[in-house]
């Protein structure tokens, strides 16, 4: 595991060294493979990784593949943040620090199965402009699952001179420095007045789709942006349904009552996008939506919501979660359960290698089983989960 240490002068400027950090982190993470889809954790050892730990973030998805635990933050990171041990989670990363651009991308990370690169600048809490460049590298505990992502970052503060974007060729798994593109800038949403058509709003949330796009998705100030306006769209639709029956008529999209969110993101991101993604997405919209957010009020709304977009599919996800309480089935079950004769092991095990049984904790404390459960697709998650 890697052991945090303090730094009491990080270096900040993003020079050849500091490019060459990110392909030393790659050829590291490339040297552990051994014929695998993804190095194991367990060869992660802080001693290879000790001129740019200071500089790294280490996520383990063993407990939660929602939101990560943020199991090391170089201190360099720390400090440049200003944060300290009360970031134990992806939920608790401050929005508008540097560690959320490196944590912004770790979906893309699951997406695609390989290393990521990205550069690009932003204004961070401070109100500094701040040049960065990262990359996240994933790794497993069995050889399969992506369970832990570390990464390297390395910023300047204020506005540089157009730098090298660190990307990765996927396809032959090699790091490439591509120079000559200029760090995207975080510029202030189109500005649409009130009279904007729905097409003119849809044109505008298009436009900022393609930058994204251009960027391969690592722009999270276009992502937002588009964002903004597919949800300044949504509102308007509400106005003008006739308007909007015609574009998803144009578009050959269906309305969907229940994820009403659903046709928008498609919209706005095309038909085509990455699926998982657009799920994200229409839940952020939609818990947007149940917030009452206000028309123009979404882009600082998803800042300051504690863990930003992931943070919002969570709480939306969360809250389309059926309270268990209610459900009338769950509570008759409880109520036979309680009453039910306590039954011997044996008499529940059956014929078959394995049995999943349910047991009760009475008044007492004591524990006795009740009953066995003859669904095979519960014996089988059961399985999964323990493995």
């Amino acid at each position: 595991m890697i052991a945090d240490h303090e730094q009491d002068d990080p270096a900040v400027a993003i020079g050849t060294d500091e490019r060459r950090m990110h392909v030393r982190a790659y050829n590291y993470w490339s040297s552990l493979l051994a014929g695998r889809d993804f190095p194991s954790i367990e060869d992660l050892d802080g001693r290879d990784v000790s001129d740019f730990a200071d500089h790294s973030l280490l996520l383990d998805f063993t407990a939660s593949s929602d939101n990560p635990v943020t199991s090391f933050i170089g201190a360099a990171l720390r400090a440049e943040c200003e944060i300290g041990d009360e970031v134990q989670t992806i939920a608790d990363v401050p929005p508008r620090s540097l560690l959320s651009r490196l944590t912004d991308h770790w979906l893309q990370i699951v997406a695609n199965r390989a290393p990521i690169g990205f550069e690009a600048e932003f204004t961070n809490q401070r109100g500094h402009d701040i040049c960065y460049r990262g990359i996240l590298m994933p790794f497993s505990s069995d050889g399969e699952t992506i369970d832990f992502i570390y990464g390297v970052i390395n910023w300047k503060d204020g506005i540089a001179a157009p730098t090298p974007v660190l990307t990765l060729v996927a396809e032959d798994d090699v790091l490439d420095l591509v120079d000559g593109i200029e760090p995207e800038a975080e510029d202030a949403p189109p500005v649409l007045g009130e009279d904007a058509g729905l097409a003119d709003r849809l044109s505008a949330a298009r436009e900022t789709v393609e930058v994204l796009k251009a960027a391969d998705g690592r722009s999270r100030a276009a992502l937002y942006r588009a964002l903004s306006l597919a949800y300044d769209f949504a509102v308007a639709s509400r106005r003008v349904p006739d308007d909007y029956a015609e574009l998803l008529d144009d578009a050959g999209i269906k309305s969907q009552a229940r994820a009403p969110m659903t046709p928008i993101v498609k919209l706005v991101f095309g038909a085509d996008y990455d699926k998982a993604r657009l799920t994200e997405f229409a839940a952020a919209l939609a818990h947007a939506e149940r917030c009452e957010v206000d028309f123009e009020g979404f882009l600082p709304f998803i800042e300051q919501f504690p863990g930003s977009l992931k943070g919002l599919v969570a709480a939306e996800r969360d809250a389309r979660r059926p309270d268990r309480r209610s459900d009338n089935r769950a509570d008759k079950a409880r109520v036979l359960l309680r009453a039910a004769n306590a039954q011997p092991l044996s008499a529940l095990a059956g014929n078959d290698e394995f049995t999943l049984v349910l047991v009760r904790r009475d008044a007492t404390g004591k524990v006795e089983p009740v009953c066995a459960v003859p669904d095979l697709n519960l014996l089988e998650k059961a399985f999964r989960h323990l493995s």
